[in-house]
C-alpha cells in the first residue's frame, strides 16, 4: 500500500508554491510507493464539514513550475487552533479543530505532511508535531523574513516585479521634475525595499528596521533638484514607521486573520513631506498585490523546485519537525523551534548591502547620507 503524503500552502500566495508542489510530486513518483495528496485552502480543506482534497500526480503538476500561484489554494485565515465558525445568530467566532485535525489525518491514512509556508505557518507546524504529527517545512513568503535560510522562494521575484517598476518611475519622474513615492511589501522587514532600491537606483529607502525622520528625507529631496529642475524616487516598506510613530495600518476585520492590515506608508510620507513645505509635485504608487502574483523567475523556480525535493527527503529520511533551509550552497534543513524563535530583520550595523546603499548615497531617512 502506497504511503500518503499531505502538501498544504497557507498565508498568502507567492510565487513558486506550484514548484514545489511539482518538486514533491516528481521525486515522489521516481522513489515509488507514494502518493500525494493536496489539502485544499491550507489545513481548511480538511478542517472543514466537507473535506477538500486533491490527489497530486504527476498530470496534475505537469509544466505548473512556470504557474504563479498555488493549484491546491491557500488562505491566512482559519487553521486548527483557531477556525471560523458561524454561529445561529449570524456572528462568527474561532475554536480549536486540531483534534479534528488529527482524526482526519489517520483517517487518510498519512504519513507526513509538508507545509509550505511563512513564519505563521511555521508556527502552526511547530504546534501541530508537539500534538505527534509528522511534518516537514518549506521556507515561503516574500517577505524573506524566516530565519536559518538565505532566502525563502518569491522574494527574488517581488524584487524583480519592485525593479522593473522602479524602472519605470524613474522616466516619468524625470519628465515631470517629480518625486515618486513607491511603497513595497514586506510587512515588519525591510529586504525588498532595500534590494529594490538597490536594483532600481532610488534616492531614498525607507525600511521598517530603521525609523526615519522626514525632515531628513525632504532635505535629501532639495539635493535633487536645482532651479526647480530635477527628480527624485524613493521606495518605502509598508512597515515603514517614524522615529516617533507607528507602523500604517488597520486591525483586521475578518474572523481568524490576525494580521494587521498594513498599507498607507507611501500616503503617509507624502503628507508629511507637504506640511514640511516640499514644494515639489510629489506622486504615490503602491505596488500591492502585484508583487505576489504573476510568473516566477528563473531563480524561485529552481529554489522551489530544489526545495520540494529535500522536503520530500526529509519525509522518506523521517526526519519530521524541521524546516528545508537554502545555506548557500546547500539545501538542507533546520529544526522548526529553531526557525521561528525569531524573524529575520535587516541588521542596519552588520548587513552588507544596507552599507553598499549607503555608500551610494542612498538615505534611509536617518542622519546619514543627506
Amino acid at each position: 500500500m502506497s504511503k500518503r503524503i499531505l502538501v498544504v500552502t497557507g498565508g498568502g500566495d507567492c510565487p513558486g508554491l506550484n514548484a514545489v508542489i511539482r518538486g514533491i510530486v516528481k521525486s515522489a513518483k521516481l522513489d515509488g510507493n507514494w502518493e500525494i495528496i493536496g489539502c485544499v485552502e491550507s489545513y481548511n480543506g480538511l478542517l472543514k464539514d466537507n473535506i477538500e482534497i486533491l490527489p497530486l500526480t504527476e498530470k496534475e503538476v505537469a509544466g505548473i513550475h512556470i504557474k504563479g500561484g498555488t493549484i491546491i489554494k491557500t488562505t491566512n485565515r482559519g487553521g486548527p487552533f483557531q477556525f471560523p465558525v458561524q454561529q445561529s445568530d449570524g456572528s462568527w467566532k474561532t475554536e480549536d479543530r486540531s483534534q479534528l485535525l488529527l482524526q482526519r489525518l489517520d483517517d487518510l491514512g498519512i504519513e507526513a505532511i509538508i507545509s509550505i509556508g511563512g513564519d505563521g505557518s511555521q508556527r502552526i507546524s511547530l504546534e501541530l508535531v508537539k500534538l505527534g504529527v509528522n511534518i516537514v517545512g518549506v521556507p515561503k513568503t516574500i517577505d524573506n523574513d524566516l530565519s536559518c535560510t538565505d532566502f525563502t522562494f518569491g522574494f527574488q521575484t517581488a524584487v524583480q516585479i519592485a525593479t522593473e517598476a522602479v524602472d519605470k518611475l524613474v522616466t516619468t519622474a524625470e519628465s515631470h521634475n517629480r518625486v515618486f513615492i513607491m511603497e513595497v511589501m514586506g510587512r515588519d522587514a525591510g529586504w525588498i525595499a532595500l534590494h529594490t532600491a538597490l536594483a532600481g537606483g532610488a534616492e531614498v529607502c525607507i525600511i521598517p528596521e530603521i525609523p526615519y525622520n522626514p525632515n531628513i528625507i525632504a532635505e535629501k529631496i532639495e539635493t535633487r533638484y536645482k532651479n526647480g529642475e530635477g527628480f527624485c524616487n524613493i521606495v518605502i516598506a509598508e512597515g515603514a514607521k517614524r522615529m516617533d510613530g507607528e507602523v500604517t495600518g488597520k486591525e483586521p476585520t475578518a474572523v481568524g486573520d490576525q494580521h494587521i492590515k498594513l498599507g498607507g506608508a507611501g500616503d503617509k510620507l507624502k503628507l508629511e513631506l507637504e506640511q514640511l513645505g516640499v514644494q515639489h509635485d510629489i506622486r504615490v504608487t503602491v505596488l500591492g498585490h502585484l508583487q505576489r502574483g504573476g510568473v516566477p523567475i528563473a531563480y524561485d523556480r529552481i529554489l522551489a523546485t530544489a526545495f520540494g525535493v529535500k522536503a520530500f527527503e526529509l519525509v522518506k529520511e523521517k526526519k519530521y519537525g524541521n524546516m528545508v533551509v537554502y545555506n548557500h550552497p546547500e539545501i538542507t534543513y533546520a529544526p522548526l523551534e529553531k526557525v521561528v524563535e525569531k524573524l529575520n530583520f535587516i541588521n542596519p550595523k552588520t548587513n552588507s548591502l544596507l552599507s553598499s546603499a549607503k555608500k551610494l548615497g542612498i538615505s534611509f531617512g536617518d542622519k546619514e547620507n543627506i
